[in-house]
């Protein structure tokens, strides 16, 4: 019974997930399980989905950029999910943060959270933010390892691919393209001897073979965000992205081509913008399959003067729950997130990239068994940098 297995108080909490998409989904879900859920999207199919898989998930088609109507939206709601496309992320996330409610956020949006870490404060909120894989997990365990030692170099490999390789872009994703199209398009920063270095997206191309995959290609995008500002005392800091061998020429080819401009062109009477074109048109051809067969890709090392702390990360499609990697292990970082403010491990008010939280014991140890316990397993080797 559910009141024996977690208590009234908990049987009976409110969550609102903002955003029904796959990793959306995988997140009602997850925390149905425990809590009272309502996923909110305008999308009546994806909603549709989600109803199909449990019924006791209440569902609300509305327009979720309607923020003004957020406060009414939200009320009687324990906690927040933002799950909603990277363009309209942050004003989601103030509007959440108005209403004066707890949230984690996975929208990754371009702007910068901490701007509204006042407005948390004032309005007695707890915001985690970028709370996914990467961002995400490699902020968690940066931060963690950051209390621990000091740390000279900080390296992120991550991506998420199909198994099956079709031409020509042997490419899927569970979201939105445009958000995909924009880390292409944005430069991306690192940082070198203490310095911010800003390149092109795509740039400092390498071949990297991994294990349970082969070969692929990596790259330079805009990954490292918060920890740019939270993190700039270590000296040496990368992210990069990875794709199948191919992919940066391919996606090149659409920059010099005009396909991924923003700013709009007049076409036949109207106005178009390239970049949204140029989604719509690859919704289709990027849309992960239900059932299709995926896996996620992470490898962090940590180093400093004695030794390289390394994570590695592989994760598969989970067939039995047909959910697709990137869905788990984007997903349940964040409802691992919310767990863990509902258990009252982290309290502190104002907005907070996952850095500031792993940096404690409880959290971090609690996220990663969360995880552990959903079969997303971060294999962690420490090897002497003297020997």
């Amino acid at each position: 019974m559910p009141f024996q297995d977690w208590g009234i108080k908990f049987y009976f909490m409110q969550i609102a997930i903002l955003g029904a998409g796959m990793v959306g989904r995988a997140m009602a879900l997850d925390l149905a399980v425990k809590y009272k859920v309502t996923s909110f999207d305008v999308s009546g199919h994806a909603l549709e989905i989600i109803t199909q898989k449990n019924k006791n998930i209440k569902t609300i088609k509305t327009d979720l950029s309607d923020y003004p109507n957020y406060e009414t939206m939200l009320k009687g709601f324990d906690f927040v999910i933002s799950a909603v496309p990277g363009f309209m992320g942050f004003l989601t996330l103030e509007a959440i943060i108005n209403a004066k409610k707890n949230v984690v956020d996975i929208s990754f949006f371009p702007e910068n959270s901490l701007e509204l870490d006042d407005l948390a404060k004032e309005n007695h909120v707890t915001a985690i933010v970028d709370c996914g894989v990467a961002p995400g997990m490699s902020n968690l365990i940066l931060g963690y390892h950051n209390e621990r030692m000091k740390i000279t170099n900080f390296e992120c490999q991550v991506g998420g691919l199909p198994k099956k390789r079709v031409y020509p872009f042997e490419y899927k994703a569970p979201f939105s393209p445009i958000d995909v199209l924009e880390e292409y398009t944005r430069p991306a920063r690192y940082v070198e001897n203490g310095n911010i270095v800003t390149r092109p997206a795509l740039s400092d191309a390498e071949l990297i073979d991994f294990e349970n995959v082969g070969t692929l290609e990596s790259f330079n995008t805009d990954g490292l965000r918060s920890i740019l500002f939270t993190m700039g005392h270590i000296p040496n800091m990368k992210e990069k992205t990875l794709r199948y061998p191919g992919h940066i020429a391919l996606m090149q080819g659409l920059i010099k081509a005009g396909f991924l401009n923003n700013d709009p062109i007049h076409f036949k009477g109207q106005q178009i913008s390239p970049m949204e074109f140029t989604s719509s048109l690859l919704f289709d051809q990027w849309k992960l399959g239900e059932t299709e067969e995926e896996f996620t890709l992470m490898q962090i090392k940590i180093s400093d003067d004695e030794k390289t702390i390394s994570y590695d990360l592989y994760d598969e499609y989970d067939a039995a729950t047909q959910t697709s990697s990137m869905s788990r292990t984007t997903g349940y970082t964040c409802t691992a997130a919310l767990n863990m403010l509902i258990e009252k491990l982290f309290t502190a008010k104002g907005v907070f990239p996952p850095e500031l939280v792993g940096k404690d014991d409880a959290c971090f140890n609690f996220i990663m068994n969360y995880l552990a316990a959903r079969n997303i397993n971060y294999k962690k080797t420490e090897t002497s940098i003297k020997s």
